[in-house]
């Protein structure tokens, strides 16, 4: 599923296609994580934001579009220099005073709603995300104390969205993997969270400039992969020598989710 960096790498790429456009019809395939998309019809499309791994698009009248990738989600602009062209995979379609901008999701989890501005009651994970992981929100000092209060194992905590928004399971294993943090740890130090924080930032950030991480689904608005993939040493690398004690990396199931440390630089 698309984090953050893939999400903020489609929003720099849609920003300056979409914002001042007039979105003058819409066309959706009715599903349950659509919600009120043709009231976008008619409206232009103001400053396209993200927060977490939602992309927000202001729309005239005090609206806001919502979008959620979900697994293979992505936004394509018909005729364009890549040559795409729509496929049975295309759930929802905007016709721009210029573009055609399609929605493509082949497995139907991502989310399309229009809604009051602001006003995310009907959707639960975006209400209660806590801060921006990249943003002066995050301060090292909360996020320790919060950690400290918490009972939970570290990354299950770290993937319900409420500490910092934007982490899952690939930046999550990555950031734990730099700061030398279990996984499994119910108990983290003050100094020991410092440093997973500011391995959260450090990974999240070098993960966007190379503009995320594609295993399969995940695509741009231009249609490229993400650079990342190349450049991970925690996540999806069970088996292969720790880059840090040449200890084979091993793989376990934590909260549901296949989880990638070093048994040895990570013990505590």
């Amino acid at each position: 599923m698309p984090e953050l960096p893939e999400v903020e790498s489609v929003r720099r790429q849609l920003a300056p296609r979409v914002e001042g456009r007039r979105i003058v019809a819409v066309t959706a395939t009715p599903q349950a994580r659509f919600v009120a998309v043709d009231a976008a019809a008619g409206r232009r499309v103001g400053a396209v934001r993200r927060r977490g791994k939602y992309l927000l698009a202001e729309l005239d009248d005090g609206l806001e579009l919502v979008a959620h990738l979900g697994m293979t989600g992505s936004f394509r602009f018909r005729g364009g220099s890549d040559g795409w062209q729509p496929d049975a995979y295309v759930r929802a379609s905007f016709t721009l005073d210029d573009a055609v901008m399609d929605f493509r999701d082949v497995r139907r989890f991502g989310t399309l709603a229009v809604v009051p501005a602001g006003d995310y009651r009907g959707l639960a994970t975006l209400a209660a995300l806590g801060p921006e992981p990249l943003s002066d929100d995050f301060d090292p000092d909360r996020f320790a104390l919060a950690l400290a209060a918490s009972r939970m194992p570290v990354k299950p905590w770290l993937l319900t969205q409420r500490p910092v928004a934007g982490v899952g399971n690939i930046y999550a294993d990555e950031a734990l993997w730099r700061a030398r943090v279990n996984p499994a740890a119910r108990r983290v130090g003050r100094a020991r969270a410092r440093v997973l924080w500011a391995a959260i930032r450090e990974v999240l950030a070098e993960a966007i400039e190379r503009e995320g991480t594609t295993f399969r689904d995940y695509r741009m608005v231009n249609g490229e992969s993400g650079r990342n993939a190349d450049f991970l040493v925690a996540y999806g690398q069970a088996g292969r020598p720790c880059p840090r004690c040449g200890t084979p990396l091993r793989r376990t199931v934590l909260g549901g989710r296949g989880t990638t440390s070093c048994p040895v630089c990570q013990r505590r």
